[in-house]
């Protein structure tokens, strides 16, 4: 039985719960296998193609409008990945963003920032699959003298990468090491080779200059330097499959973002300091890629080296997929979207039709954008135009998630906290302000506004059927019984599902609908 039993329903506010019926959480089951560097790879995995393709973009508007825009994104990912790691050993719940929300703002709070994170983690894949395609394209051309559609190349890539989330956690995470390990080596390839060729004032400089646009050019920048860090937040969805979320979240995610700023500034120096240069790369849908050609030449023996250097994006790829499997899973499980969803493979623990449905919608945005910007429906290129429409539901759940630090600190003092972050509310505070300044640059530039105008629309719609239908269609999983409970119950990782389906809310606990 995949929807609840027509049993008891109750009325908390503006929201009504309905038992879960016999089963439903056991067919819902994850399992637990994620430690400390496990998680790390996951949150460096899921962000390091950000160095191989997209980032390039804002050298559009001068290495100077990026290289501030970067320093500026970095201290907003500092107050945000602070903030999550204090707030996901308190909540360790698959939910992650909607659980924070959920417990700081209520059932509204927690439906808009996990429709936000969806919009996040569908999206970007199809983002990295097209930086994928434009790889494979050029390599297979230089090593066979052709290549298939770039749509082939996007179908290809979904199937391996869904299939293998599907085998189950502990392959996607060994995977996930691996490919981390191997993304990290190219990256280090890459650094030792660019250096002999580094001509900074030529390339990276130019004849724009630093600032060709100014100050509005730090301004159209800050979506591009979002992805050197986008996705490192998702670890707190890794909770429900971790030994120890407690501990091992909040380190994982520090690592993770210290690793992350190193190769990120790396890359932007050496990467756009060498031949062909900012220009050039501005437009180039493997700057990666063109960066080996100066340092080792045209030929055979660069493709390979290349379709090696796929892997960094293939790293994000397979781990953004694994994203929003758990998000769209959380949601469902918690009723916010339709309860099949969230059903788990019975042997394997893995919320196949969560995956199969991403990959899907994925897939045909991708497809959609690639015939937008073919047919001059949409200026920019494709890569670019589903950036800014990931980062759109991004920094929407960024603000929700640091404003929700700042609630929880207030609201709920005496939850246990395992970590305190170490900037507190004035660092989520900044970094809030930081979101909503990038979510406003994103309807800033021409090109790409009829994008997040489109995915904007989404999230309205979204929010509609939540206001109609889905407030009436909750089930009281992990995250809603920490809610309701305000930390009573909650805590999957002690006493399993289902606690307050068995027993009244206890006195003095507040409302659902809150």
């Amino acid at each position: 039985m995949t929807e609840p039993a027509g049993g008891e329903q109750r009325r908390r506010g503006y929201v009504t719960y309905r038992e879960g019926g016999e089963g439903y959480f056991e067919k819902r089951m994850l399992r637990r296998h994620a430690r400390v560097w496990s998680l790390w790879a996951l949150g460096v995995g899921a962000v390091i193609s950000g160095d191989f393709f997209g980032w390039n973009f804002g050298l559009a508007y001068g290495f100077g409008g990026l290289l501030v825009a970067t320093i500026v994104i970095t201290i907003m990912y500092f107050g945000l990945c602070y903030s999550i790691a204090e707030m996901s050993p308190a909540l360790p719940h698959t939910g992650g963003a909607y659980s924070f929300s959920r417990s700081a703002m209520g059932p509204w709070g927690g439906f808009t920032t996990g429709v936000a994170e969806t919009i996040e983690y569908v999206v970007t894949p199809a983002v990295i699959v097209a930086g994928i395609g434009f790889y494979m394209q050029s390599i297979s051309n230089d090593l066979f003298g052709g290549s298939p559609p770039l749509w082939v190349w996007w179908l290809v890539f979904y199937a391996i990468f869904v299939a293998l989330n599907f085998v189950g956690i502990e392959a996607t995470l060994r995977f996930t090491v691996f490919i981390t390990f191997a993304s990290l080596a190219i990256l280090a390839i890459f650094y030792i080779g660019a250096i002999p060729n580094l001509d900074f004032d030529r390339w990276a400089i130019g004849d724009q200059g630093w600032f060709p646009d100014g100050i509005p050019g730090i301004f159209y920048a800050l979506p591009f330097a979002i992805w050197f860090y986008l996705a490192i937040e998702e670890l707190p969805l890794a909770a429900e499959e971790s030994h120890d979320p407690k501990r091992d979240i909040p380190k994982g995610t520090i690592y993770g973002l210290l690793t992350l700023i190193v190769t990120g500034f790396l890359i932007l120096f050496l990467n756009a300091g060498i031949a062909p240069g900012s220009e050039a790369l501005s437009e180039s849908g493997e700057p990666l890629n063109d960066g080996l050609k100066t340092i080792f030449g045209e030929g055979t023996a660069t493709s390979l080296l290349a379709l090696i250097a796929v892997t960094g994006l293939v790293a994000s790829f397979h781990t953004i997929i694994y994203a929003y499997g758990r998000n769209i899973f959380s949601l469902s499980r918690a009723g916010y979207y339709p309860h099949f969803l969230s059903v788990t493979h019975g042997r394997r623990n893995t919320p196949y039709v969560a995956l199969l449905l991403g990959a899907v919608i994925g897939f045909f945005l991708a497809l959609l954008l690639d015939q937008a910007t073919t047919r001059e429906w949409l200026g920019g290129n494709v890569g670019a135009a589903l950036l800014t429409m990931a980062v759109f539901g991004a920094v929407i759940s960024y603000f929700m998630q640091t404003l929700s630090f700042i609630l929880l600190r207030r609201r709920l003092p005496d939850i246990e906290r395992p970590y305190r972050s170490p900037v507190g509310e004035w660092g989520a505070f900044i970094a809030s302000v930081i979101a909503l300044i990038s979510l406003i640059s994103l309807f800033w530039n021409a090109d790409y506004r009829p994008g997040v105008v489109g995915v904007a629309i989404f999230y309205a719609i979204a929010i509609a059927y939540f206001a109609i239908a889905g407030r009436h269609r909750l089930v009281l999983s992990p995250e809603e019984e920490f809610a309701v409970t305000r930390g009573v119950h909650g805590h999957p990782e002690r006493e399993g599902y289902g606690v307050t389906e068995r027993e009244e809310l206890r006195p003095g606990t507040a409302p659902a609908g809150r």
